[in-house]
């Protein structure tokens, strides 16, 4: 991959963001549909992440998200960010924080 800039990773808003619902998309063999607490504000983000991680094993975890992508249309569906995981050997593994942070908390 190519270097970039401190400038360039500094345009990333990433925030903890917790999933209040989760549901897969029914017409996709791996898009799970999100409604995501910000603190300020709930956004809808899809991820690819069934079959690897199951709606309800998401559901009140708090997760680090790209918060300032462009909103993309998945399957019909608006998603306003973008959820941050390891691709590990088995699929996707999620990262949460260590310690209780509220949602909105901005990661630097």
């Amino acid at each position: 991959m190519d270097e970039i800039s401190y400038n360039d990773f500094a345009k990333l808003d990433i925030r903890i963001g917790q999933v209040l619902k989760a549901e897969r998309l029914e017409d996709s063999d791996k898009l799970i549909k999100c409604l995501v607490d910000f603190g300020t504000e709930q956004r809808t983000i899809v991820s690819g992440l069934f079959p690897y991680i199951k709606p309800e094993e998401l559901e009140g975890k708090k997760f680090p998200y790209v918060v300032n992508l462009k909103p993309r249309e998945i399957f019909g569906v608006l998603s306003e960010g973008m959820i941050l995981a390891i691709s590990g050997d088995e699929g996707p593994v999620l990262l949460e924080p260590s310690d209780d942070v509220s949602p909105g908390s901005k990661i630097s």
